[in-house]
This record gives C-alpha cells, sequence and structure tokens, in this order.
C-alpha cells in the first residue's frame, strides 16, 4: 500500500512540474512574441526576420546589412523603449508579488507603501516648478531634474511610511498599510494642488507623465538608471523561502529560523529602490504590479520560488503588449501607457470579484 501510495505521488509530482513548465513555456513565449512584436509593427513597419537580422549584427554577428533606415528605427527608437518595457514591468511586477506576499494582502502594490504617489509628487513639482529649479541648480536640466526628483520623491515617502510603522525596532505591517494609506490622500491632494496652479504647457505635461509612458526613452537616458530597476528587482528573488514563510504568519516565519524583521526592511527597500527608479524613467504605471502576481498564482499557485520568477516574465509581457497598443492605435499620437494597463487591470478584478463571489455563492 505504501509502494502504490509513494507511486501516485510521484506520479502527480511529476505532472505538477510539466504543468509548471508548460507554464512558463507559455509566459517565455509571449515574452518573446512582445519584443518581437515591439521592435517590428510602428509607424514604421520592419519585418520580424529583419530584426532578427539587426539584432544579430548589432551582437558582431557576420550577417548580411540592413535597409539602414530600418536599423536606426530598431537599435536607435524601439530597442532602448523595449528594453526599459522589460525591466519596468519586471520590477513592478516583482515588487507586486513581493508586498502581497509581504502583507498578506491581495491587494498590495508597489504605490501602497507610498513609492509611487511619493515619485510622482516629487516628478509634479519639478514640471511645475521646472523654471524656478533650473534658476537655483542650473546643471539641473528639465530631462533630468524629473527623474532625478521622482527617485528622490519615492525613497523619501516610503522611508517616511517605514519610519512611522517601526517602533523599538520592530514593524508592524497593519500600521504599514495604514501609513501608506494616509501618505498616499495626503501626496495624492498635494498633486491635485500643482495640477491646479500649473500653466497650460505643465498640465499637459503632468497629466501625461502622471499615467505613463515609456516614449522619448534613448540609451543615454536608460543607461544610468538601469542597474537601479534591475538589481533590487533581482535581488527581490531571493527571499521566496522568506515569503512563504510569512504566508503562515510572523511568529510561524520566526520559528523556522527566518529574520522577520530584517527581511521585511529589505524587502520594503527594494521594492522601493526597484519602482522609485521604474517611475523616474516611465511615470506612474498603475494595475501592473496588481494584476500580474494574481493571474501567475492563479496560474501555478502561491509558492514564491515560482510567483516571483515568473511574475517578472509576466509583467514584462504585460507592459510591452500594453505599450505596443498604446503607440499603435491612435498613430501618429501615443496614448498614455497607464490607460491601455487600466484598461486591462479593471476589467480583470471585476472578473475576479464575481468569479469570488460565485465560488463563495457555489
Amino acid at each position: 500500500m505504501a509502494a502504490v501510495v509513494t507511486a501516485a505521488d510521484t506520479g502527480g509530482d511529476a505532472r505538477e512540474r510539466r504543468r509548471v513548465i508548460a507554464i512558463a513555456a507559455v509566459f517565455a513565449a509571449l515574452w518573446g512574441a512582445t519584443i518581437l512584436a515591439g521592435l517590428s509593427v510602428g509607424a514604421v513597419a520592419v519585418p520580424a526576420d529583419e530584426v532578427v537580422t539587426i539584432l544579430a549584427r548589432s551582437a558582431g554577428l557576420p550577417v548580411a546589412p540592413a535597409v539602414p533606415a530600418h536599423e536606426t528605427v530598431v537599435t536607435v527608437i524601439r530597442l532602448p523603449r523595449v528594453v526599459l518595457g522589460t525591466a519596468v514591468g519586471a520590477a513592478l511586477a516583482l515588487a507586486g508579488a513581493a508586498l502581497q506576499g509581504l502583507f498578506r494582502n491581495p491587494l498590495a502594490d508597489p504605490g501602497l507603501i507610498g513609492v509611487s504617489t511619493g515619485a510622482g509628487l516629487a516628478a509634479a513639482t519639478a514640471i511645475v516648478f521646472s523654471a524656478a529649479l533650473t534658476a537655483v541648480l542650473p546643471f539641473l536640466t528639465p530631462v533630468l531634474a524629473v527623474p532625478a526628483a521622482a527617485f528622490a520623491g519615492g525613497l523619501a515617502v516610503t522611508f517616511a511610511v517605514y519610519r512611522i510603522a517601526s517602533t523599538e525596532g520592530r514593524t508592524d505591517i497593519p500600521t504599514l498599510l495604514l501609513a501608506g494609506v494616509a501618505v498616499n490622500a495626503i501626496a495624492g491632494a498635494a498633486i491635485g494642488l500643482l495640477v491646479f496652479v500649473s500653466d497650460d504647457q505643465a498640465l499637459r505635461d503632468l497629466n501625461f507623465w502622471m499615467l505613463g509612458s515609456l516614449g522619448g526613452v534613448t540609451w543615454a537616458r536608460l543607461a544610468p538608471v538601469l542597474a537601479f530597476i534591475v538589481v533590487p528587482a533581482l535581488a527581490l528573488m531571493r527571499f521566496a523561502g522568506e515569503l512563504d514563510a510569512l504566508l503562515l504568519g510572523e511568529t510561524e516565519a520566526l520559528h523556522l529560523g527566518f529574520d522577520v524583521e530584517r527581511s521585511k526592511r529589505r524587502i520594503v527597500a527594494l521594492c522601493a529602490l526597484a519602482v522609485g527608479a521604474a517611475v523616474a524613467l516611465t511615470g506612474v504605471i498603475g494595475f501592473v504590479g496588481l494584476v500580474v502576481p494574481h493571474l501567475v498564482r492563479l496560474s501555478v499557485g502561491a509558492r514564491h520560488r515560482l510567483v516571483l520568477p515568473l511574475s517578472a516574465v509576466l509583467g514584462s509581457a504585460l507592459l510591452l503588449a500594453a505599450d505596443l497598443i498604446a503607440r499603435t492605435v491612435v498613430l501618429p499620437a501615443e496614448l498614455p501607457i497607464g490607460v491601455v494597463t487600466s484598461c486591462i487591470g479593471g476589467p480583470f478584478f471585476l472578473w475576479l470579484l464575481i468569479r469570488r463571489r460565485g465560488g463563495e455563492g457555489g
């Protein structure tokens, strides 16, 4: 009998592994397809095989040269945008998955701890008072002022929220959650005041930035910030064991041998770094950190060893797909990417609520 049970368990584990591998392959294929589409589709269409040739040539492989105009479009305009979308989508989704595990709250996302609204408030201030900032700090051009302010503002607000929730070396998660809600409300009111006092040009810039965009990125702007997005995001994957233990409760995680307080500090800090740097380049992009971890958990379960890397892959694919829609649906204009992600995220959560309500009713 024991042998039969063991064989059945082994067979079940093998089927589960095959299912997870198949899901991971689908996510990876979606990511690859969105990368190729992002480099191919646009106002200037570039065939997919030519995109592959251009990338191979850029990597130094001995291939035939492509059309010079197409090569410029792919390598100078679209490739930095695709790299940024991949990094930002992965960072937002990873931060959302980590914070949902930390808070044990399926509605947690990077905006909950204040990093997104803090970055938004600082960037809005830099946009509205750009002339005064340039006069005081002439070396700080408007191109640099907004992302620098956003990064600093996101970190500052996150640090303030964390300090409010920390007493005697311990961080109270419910207090952190409530402090984030309160700070978000204050920052939202301040942003509303800045909108009220801004002129027409600042108002246009502010509205577009607050809804997010991958447009206008260049290798020169991307290179200095990319490490601040990628390194903290990758570091979050090391906390899969701690996050799994925290799902059981802080006391249980402590009994399992984890330093709970240190883990909480590091997870919050890494999320703030990754998301603050992402928001500094793209503006505020909602719903990615909220929707993607849910989709991954529905697919592979709650184990963070799977949830974190698969969230990174699916988050990249989702943001690249949203960017493709944003820049092609109203050519030659471009929609803010936050509008597209909200159109995806809103119906998804309505469906999730209806599905859960139906499950409870059944």
